[in-house]
């Protein structure tokens, strides 16, 4: 699988790292997966396991990110960051890589305009909480635009926190449009009494742990 064309050699992007590990969330969970990791991100939520995505990175041009997604040799690509969506050229990389026969994924903030994304892309869009301290950055515009081939994160650090998420996914009908994702703050919430909320309101959503926390502590490259 490659690109191959000159304009992509045009294309740069700002990345902070490319790896091969296991996907941690979402209906993907535990499949092996390419991970393009964006540098960058407008957010500054309180509980962000990525903060060393914020800044540097290295630019590369789109033919060479697809060169070393190729490299590792798996259908499965995750586009995260940071937030992905900050940079223009994202766009290109997606459907690049859709192009090119992986199957793909975007993880995004909800902060942002997923309007544009490439329809092939499965799109796992964050609703913030109030404990994430960016509530009031969530774009709401977005829930329209998703089909059940993508997803809403919901991450809860607490009983306030998923109060919150209960109201926000009955009053858009969330469920209605796509799998809601519901994920404990590690260290914040514990995971069963999120599991035990869940199953006493009979929510229509999943409950998922982050898997790469569980299996490498939230390693960088994992």
């Amino acid at each position: 699988m490659a690109s191959g064309t000159s304009t992509a050699a045009a294309v740069k992007l700002r990345i902070t790292e490319i790896f091969a590990s296991v996907q941690g969330e979402s209906t993907r969970v535990g499949l092996p997966t390419v991970f393009v990791r964006l540098t960058g991100c407008p957010l500054r939520c309180t509980w962000c396991d990525t903060a060393y995505a914020f800044t540097g990175g290295e630019s590369r041009t789109l033919d060479e990110v697809m060169a070393e997604v190729a490299r590792h040799g798996l259908e499965h690509v995750c586009v995260s960051g940071g937030e992905p969506l900050s940079q223009k050229a994202c766009l290109a990389l997606l459907s690049a890589l859709c192009d090119a026969g992986y199957s793909v994924s975007l993880e995004t903030s909800g902060a942002l305009d997923v309007g544009a994304v490439d329809p092939r892309v499965s799109r796992v869009v964050d609703l913030k909480a109030p404990g994430s301290g960016e509530v009031e950055r969530n774009l709401y515009a977005n829930i329209a635009l998703l089909t059940p081939h993508d997803e809403i994160k919901i991450v809860l650090a607490g009983e306030a926190d998923y109060e919150w998420a209960k109201r926000q996914i009955a009053q858009h009908r969330i469920a209605e449009r796509c799998t809601v994702l519901l994920s404990p703050v590690a260290g914040a919430l514990d995971p069963a009494r999120l599991a035990e909320w869940v199953v006493r309101d009979r929510l229509p959503v999943r409950f998922q742990l982050q898997l790469h926390k569980v299996l490498w502590n939230d390693a960088r490259g994992r």
